[in-house]
This record gives structure tokens, sequence and C-alpha cells, in this order.
């Protein structure tokens, strides 16, 4: 996708910033980082909704992230914690390989490349398949571009020095032994066959597009 009128630091900012993602993701459920590993790597959880009648999904990912002059990359990978073992109210996914790569291409706009290789873990149906690359992820997308644009008024008010992905120093999470993790693989998780379930109407409707992020 082309972000005309973002930075590409201010996006990559956007990506990072978990209070401003709890603002702007109509879809989060629950967020919150676990620990750091190094300077530029950490443990996190995410919980989120799934069309209607699915179960909702979380996920404990191991990211990293790398700044390269005016490109940015961040990726993750599912890990298992001993204290964030699978809930009984969700599905735990599996994010095999996620990612963003985000190029400056002039010093107001820039271009992202989302990467999404995850089981969802449950065999679901056709319809979920469909509306997931058809509309959920365009929508996605276009919701995260409209969240660039508030950023830099949302964040004046918030922290506006707070950037522990710029200034891993500033960082407030406990170091994590790595020795405390393994990775997730999706055939050691319970498989909730979901494939016979009709489309419901999600009751949030499309009023979450104009969510508020002041």
């Amino acid at each position: 996708m082309e972000c005309k009128d973002v930075p590409a630091a201010t996006l990559y900012d956007v990506l990072h910033d978990i209070e401003y993602r709890k603002k702007w993701d109509s879809n989060v459920i629950e967020t919150f980082d676990i620990g750091r590993l190094t300077v530029n790597s950490d443990v996190g959880y995410y919980a989120w909704r799934c069309p209607k009648p699915l179960k909702n999904r979380d996920v404990i990912t191991l990211r990293s992230w790398l700044p390269m002059g005016t490109d940015y990359i961040i990726m993750n990978y599912s890990v298992k914690h001993p204290k964030y073992p699978p809930r009984k109210d969700m599905v735990r996914a599996v994010s095999i390989q996620t990612g963003y790569l985000i190029e400056g291409t002039g010093a107001n706009s820039c271009t992202i490349t989302y990467l999404a290789q995850v089981d969802p873990k449950g065999s679901l149906p056709k319809w979920v398949v469909n509306k997931s690359s058809q509309f959920l992820a365009p929508k996605a997308m276009k919701k995260m571009y409209k969240a660039c644009l508030k950023y830099p008024e949302w964040k004046a008010k918030h922290e506006p020095q707070f950037k522990p992905w710029l200034y891993p120093e500033q960082s407030r999470l406990p170091p994590l032994p790595l020795a405390e993790l393994s990775l997730q693989h999706a055939d050691s998780l319970e498989n909730i066959d979901e494939s016979a379930l009709a489309e419901g109407k999600d009751e949030r409707g499309d009023a979450s597009d104009e969510d508020s992020v002041n």
C-alpha cells in the first residue's frame, strides 16, 4: 500500500505503539508486552475479535525489528510462554511468520508491504477465507493509514518522548530469559471445527471505521 502524507518513521511508530493501537484497532480485545529479549526484540500477547459466530483468537509472539535509514522491518512468529497458556475462551492461533516492510519514498510518503503467514487453527468455513482476503485485510490497512494521519497529534499528548522501539534505554519491560520460550507449533494446539458455521451479523457494525483516537 502506498501511504501519501505519512512519513515512514510515523508508520513505524504507529505499528510499535501498543497504547495507540488500543485506540485505533477496533478488533483488539487485549494486547500487552510481556518482556524484552534484546534491544530490538520482545514478546507480547494479542487477542482479537473474529467475525461472528467464530471464536475469537489470540497469539503469543516473539517480535523483532530493525530500522535501516528510511526503511524499517518488523517481524514476528509464535512462541510458547509458561505463564500464558491457551485460554478456554479463545482459540490460540499461530503466527508462522508475520511482518511489515516499510520503505520511505520521500520526506512525507512511504510504502508498506504486509506479510501474514498465519494458521488461525480450526477448520474455517469458506466465507471466512473470502471475507478475510476481499474485505478485512484491505479494510485493516485503510484503518491503519487513517491512524497514521492522527498519530502526531495523539502522541503529542501521550508521552511524546517515550519511544522504546527507537530508544531501548527507555524500555520498562522486564528482561525475559530465552530459555523460558519455545516455538509454538500449530499441530500441538486443539483444532476446533468451525467449518459448518454460517456467517453472522457483526453487532459492532461499521461504526468502528470512525473510531476516535483522541
